[in-house]
């Protein structure tokens, strides 16, 4: 067990796939380690999910959160929460629910097919035996921001990332539904070499915060 205030130092590697729901802790994680443990550094990277996995692996990060189907080898992998897709965009609003036919028909913005996301709608589509119009494969929040707010086409996002994206431009979301998709999100911790007490500390306060209610408009779906 480790105790506030106890003397514990050094660099803690936490990595976060973009849009993920715990990409809005950082703020709250970086003041809450600074008032417990102020002589422990957090580095924070923003990457794609399969290579945070593997960086989790090798020992260049102690952690990661991101969207994660299926199990990993050399990974340990503790459920967090499951986040419904929703479609985004700031032309014509089809209301709070859209069905994956209708989807179909718009242009995409996706990310890479290596992304827990692009995977889920990949799967979706086929399953409807239905043909995506993706226009551009875009890694980045801001530019996949600006891509939607263009106008030019819609984009899929879990629900933290639609409603960060929303409230930062005058796009709307809507549910996906026919089938309705989730993502679960998990924090992933390598099953070969331990955490140090930092590590674990901060592992400790990450959890914490992500098992707090987000907001009260946004009730996810945890993991039981």
């Amino acid at each position: 067990m480790i105790n506030a205030g106890q003397a514990l130092n050094g660099q803690v590697s936490i990595g976060l796939a973009p849009g993920t729901a715990a990409s809005s802790l950082t703020m709250p994680l970086l003041q809450t380690v600074r008032e417990q443990f102020p002589d422990v550094l957090v580095y924070l990277h923003e990457n794609s999910g399969t290579s945070l996995n593997e960086k989790v692996m090798n020992g260049q990060l102690d952690m990661a959160v991101l969207y994660d189907r299926a199990p990993t080898a050399g990974i340990n992998s503790i459920p967090l929460m499951k986040e419904e897709l929703y479609l985004v965009g700031a032309t014509a609003c089809p209301g709070a629910t859209i069905d994956l036919a209708d989807v179909a028909q718009m242009n995409l913005f996706l990310p890479r097919d290596y992304s827990a996301v692009r995977k889920r709608v990949d799967e979706a589509f086929s399953l409807r035996r239905l043909s995506a119009k993706i226009i551009g494969e875009i890694e980045s929040i801001s530019t996949l921001t600006a891509a939607v707010s263009s106008g030019m086409g819609v984009t899929v996002l879990p629900e933290s990332a639609a409603r960060a994206l929303v409230s930062s431009t005058h796009a709307w979301m809507a549910r996906i539904n026919s089938p309705s998709l989730n993502l679960p999100l998990s924090l992933n911790i390598s099953a070969r070499l331990p955490l140090s007490p930092s590590a674990q500390a901060v592992k400790n306060i990450l959890l914490s915060l992500l098992n707090k209610p987000m907001t009260e408009e946004r009730e996810l779906m945890l993991v039981g």
